[in-house]
């Protein structure tokens, strides 16, 4: 393996890439009626989480670092409101959604304490 890059050393964004291949796990019991509904939106939006941290630990001021830690976040919100329509349809269990849920609050919290330290630091 070559280089390195900044953003895979973060434990929030291996926790969201990790995330990611959870998704795409479950959504393959999902209705194949919904590919192009709630699991390609499902997985989209998981993708985007991690995507943001790594785009945001190329960006030069803390403000740019910031928004697209923000804009993650966002993108987990977004994912809450996914498994929950997810559980409420019957494509998922009360299991996988504890599971599921647990995990991206965790990222969450990540997310912010990592949102917060980059807003704490000098320019």
């Amino acid at each position: 393996m070559g280089y390195v890059f900044s953003f895979e050393k973060l434990e929030v964004w291996k926790n969201a890439k990790n995330f990611i291949l959870d998704i795409y796990e479950l959504v393959k019991k999902y209705p194949k009626e919904e590919i192009y509904g709630l699991s390609s939106q499902i997985k989209r939006s998981s993708s985007s989480i991690a995507t943001n941290i790594a785009e945001g630990t190329s960006r030069n001021t803390k403000k740019d670092k910031a928004h697209f830690l923000t804009i993650a976040y966002s993108s987990a919100m977004e994912i809450i409101n996914h498994l929950i329509i997810s559980r409420e349809l019957n494509y998922i269990s009360e299991i996988e959604y504890c599971i599921l849920r647990e995990q991206i609050e965790k990222i969450c919290n990540q997310i912010n304490s990592l949102r917060k330290y980059v807003l704490s630091q000098n320019d």
